[in-house]
């Protein structure tokens, strides 16, 4: 496990997110209320870019159909909806994220 900077605490201002790439992985950086979180940029569902959706809070919504994700865990807080069939979701992948003067730093494997 290493980690890898990502970012410059300026690039993410409080309640914004920014796709970044660390390793081989994109990743969906969230700065909610000053607290940085890192999880996997594509959706469960199929695929869709969590960067591309709207951040209210802590739960990011996928552009595409709609799935909601704790961007602060991972966790699938909503389904993804085609028409009117909802559909399950899996959780994202989640990475620890630290701080270090100004440079955000993401744990990757």
């Amino acid at each position: 496990m290493e980690y890898v900077k990502v970012a410059d605490t300026s690039e993410v201002p409080v309640n914004t997110k920014k796709i970044v790439t660390a390793g081989d992985k994109e990743i969906l950086l969230s700065n909610v209320d000053g607290s940085y979180y890192a999880i996997n940029n594509k959706c469960t569902h199929m695929g869709g870019s969590l960067g591309k959706g709207e951040l209210e809070g802590h739960v990011v919504t996928c552009p595409r159909h709609g799935a909601q994700f704790d961007v602060r865990t991972g966790s699938a807080v909503g389904q993804a909806k085609i028409a009117f069939v909802k559909m399950n979701v899996k959780d994202e992948e989640s990475y620890q994220v630290n701080v270090e003067g100004t440079d955000i730093l993401v744990e990757i494997s």
